[in-house]
């Protein structure tokens, strides 16, 4: 006995026909997890709900829901469960259901709220401008108990997204640590989408059918172990490395992984090929979660820019090093000192500095890449009509200047901290639709 489990999103920003892909690829699943938020992914909500009040979540799942539409109206008992709420669970679940009346879709949509504590961190210096508690899988439990077929929530931990639909569905205590362990292992796996089906791979150039990969797919069994998987027929691969490559992806202490549905131990796993694209993972131990909760809060930190111009010829680098120089002199006899510089010459080892010697000799191109930050607009703004003189006043060689003026942009700070479990309060409300 299992529940099967896939993830079609990553992040916000994923490929937009995935979820209905999987689903017609894989038509048993018994839930779809959709993964929209990375840690700053609420800030740039919050700028977009400054220009109109009624956004600030993924909008990309209203899509979604409306191509799921066709396997709904066939009768699929398929749930779905997504943090695309963002800063705003009841909009997005609102904008759902406007987009799946008109399909003539009948199902209940459940919506959790309660993850915003920026009014319990107003003390904060400097000033937030979101601050969201991570929450786990008690209150997605509770609106997959009521019936809800798809659940809509703001912040929850990733691996929560997969957690829920097992406890639901095995009836786990709150108290079962070592499955719910096992259960938050499968979601981590998958929270990441193709990661663990050969994206970002160490082998990744010998990863077969790259361009369509299959998204992943997890079979819980009820003592928390799982095999990770993907359709049949697709790209991508599921082997012992990609798995573990995934298991090691941003847990911290292996022997501590802090989720708040439970404390997991890593170090009893064990990764086991058991067929083609089939990997058993075994020997989760989980303990209970922290008293508290992670919160991912963000302030505004200044403005940024960056622009980019291509260099050729002889002493490219020499030229494009030069040219960054010029750039930042003129800011500052123009009265601006810029609070945070970088020049980088691509292609001669900038992205990892320090790590390659310095190529000899030069090469014959580059891509000189000026970025700017600051907590003056005006600063960043004079930089930005910096670049394009360059074209005229630079050395022989300078091309690539395509992009335009460097645009400025605000700059979010990522600020996370802990609050206590029992100062946040979750809420599940219902719209059907």
């Amino acid at each position: 006995m299992f529940v099967r489990i896939g993830n079609a999103q990553g992040f916000w920003g994923d490929v937009i026909d995935a979820p209905a892909r999987l689903v017609s690829q894989q038509p048993d699943l018994d839930y779809l997890t959709l993964d929209y938020l990375a840690e700053l992914s609420l800030s740039i909500m919050a700028v977009q709900r400054q220009h109109d009040p009624q956004a600030g979540y993924a909008r990309d799942f209203v899509s979604v829901c409306q191509s799921l539409a066709p396997i709904w109206q066939a009768g699929s008992k398929l749930r779905v469960v997504c943090n695309a709420g963002g800063l705003n669970p009841l909009g997005c679940a609102q904008a759902c259901v406007e987009a799946l009346r008109k399909t003539n879709v009948k199902l209940t949509i459940g919506v959790v709220t309660g993850d915003d504590v920026l009014s319990l961190m107003s003390a904060n210096t400097p000033p937030l401008i979101t601050a969201n508690a991570y929450l786990g899988a008690e209150p997605i439990v509770q609106a997959l108990a009521a019936g809800a077929q798809i659940v809509i929530t703001g912040r929850v931990a990733d691996p929560s997204l997969t957690v829920a639909p097992c406890i639901h569905h095995f009836g786990w205590s709150p108290t079962d640590y070592d499955r719910i362990a096992g259960a938050t292992i499968a979601g981590h796996l998958i929270e990441c989408g193709t990661q663990v089906t050969g994206g970002i791979s160490t082998d990744w150039l010998n990863v077969p059918d790259p361009a369509n990969m299959g998204f992943p797919i997890v079979e819980v069994q009820d003592d928390g172990s799982c095999i990770v998987t993907k359709p049949a027929n697709t790209g991508g691969i599921v082997n012992e490395q990609t798995v573990k490559e995934q298991l090691l992806y941003e847990i911290c202490d292996p022997a501590s992984y802090l989720s708040p549905d439970a404390t997991v131990s890593f170090l009893n796993l064990h990764v086991q090929q058991e067929g083609p694209n089939r990997v058993r993972v075994t020997g989760a131990i989980g303990k209970p979660p922290p008293s508290q909760y992670k919160v991912s809060a963000s302030y505004n930190d200044g403005f940024t820019a960056q622009g980019m111009l291509t260099i050729f010829g002889q002493n490219a680098v020499t030229k494009a090093k030069r040219c960054g120089q010029i750039v930042l002199q003129r800011v500052r006899d123009a009265g601006y000192e810029l609070e945070r510089t970088n020049i980088e010459c691509l292609g001669t080892g900038a992205c990892v500095p320090g790590v390659l010697p310095p190529t000899n000799p030069e090469p014959i191109e580059t891509v000189l890449h000026i970025s700017v930050a600051d907590h003056r607009r005006e600063a960043v703004e004079r930089f930005a009509k910096e670049m394009a003189p360059l074209v005229t006043s630079g050395p022989q060689g300078v091309t690539g200047y395509a992009t335009g003026r460097p645009k400025v942009h605000p700059v979010f700070g990522y600020s996370p901290c802990l609050i206590e479990r029992t100062a946040v309060k979750p809420q599940v409300n219902f719209i059907d639709v």
